[in-house]
This record gives C-alpha cells, structure tokens and sequence, in this order.
C-alpha cells in the first residue's frame, strides 16, 4: 500500500511539472516591443515612428521605405541595409538602459535633411 501512494505521489508530481514548465517558459521570455518605421513618407526625407517612445529591453524596428530614394536606419550602432523604395528590414536593438537614443538615415545629406530624430527608452 505504501509503494502505491508513493508511485501515486511521484505521478501527480511529475504531471505537475509537467504542467507548469511551459507556463514558466511564456512568462519569462517577454516579446520585444515592435516600432513600425516608415522612410521617405509624408516627404522624401522623413521618418515615421509608430511610438516616439519604448520600455528598455528588447525592441524591433520594421523599417519600410516608402519614398522614392533609397534610405537606412541607424540606431544603437546597429542600422538596416540600404532600403530601396518598396523594401523592409526587420532590426531588433536591445536597450540595456533607459536614455535618448538618436536615429538617423546615414546616405550623405539624408540626415541634414531631416531623416533624424531621437527616440526615448523608458
């Protein structure tokens, strides 16, 4: 009778675990935040920002070029290739801090033109 009760234990235990693992697992790989990126749109030498603002820790940029000139984005170091008109690139930057943090197309005389802006991480 007591071998039973132990095996019995044992089951329910590892069921528990079972159970519990992939819960733990969700919860502790939190998803990056997204920001949509648009180049060249409403004018050839913008960029659009979905949020002007994130939390630190893991963020994606979707970067599209909508205008007609090819254009990059640059942020943290880390920065897209060369966008033409029509083309996306994932860039995911990881901000260990909260600060300002400026980004900026890097093609000569993009930048001075207006394809520049700071983003806060909080």
């Amino acid at each position: 009778m007591k071998k039973i009760r132990v095996l019995t234990l044992g089951v329910v235990a590892t069921a528990l675990l079972v159970w519990a693992l992939p819960a733990t697992a969700q919860r502790s790989a939190p998803r990056a935040t997204v920001v949509k990126v648009t180049a060249g749109k409403p004018s050839e030498f913008k960029f659009t920002l979905s949020a002007k603002s994130v939390k630190h820790g893991a963020v994606t940029f979707q970067v599209t070029n909508s205008g007609a000139l090819p254009h990059d984005f640059k942020i943290a170091g880390k920065k897209t290739k060369l966008l033409s008109g029509g083309q996306s690139q994932n860039l995911t930057v990881t901000f260990a801090k909260a600060g300002k943090y400026p980004y900026l197309c890097t093609v000569t005389g993009h930048a001075a033109a207006g394809m520049k802006g700071t983003l806060t991480v909080t």
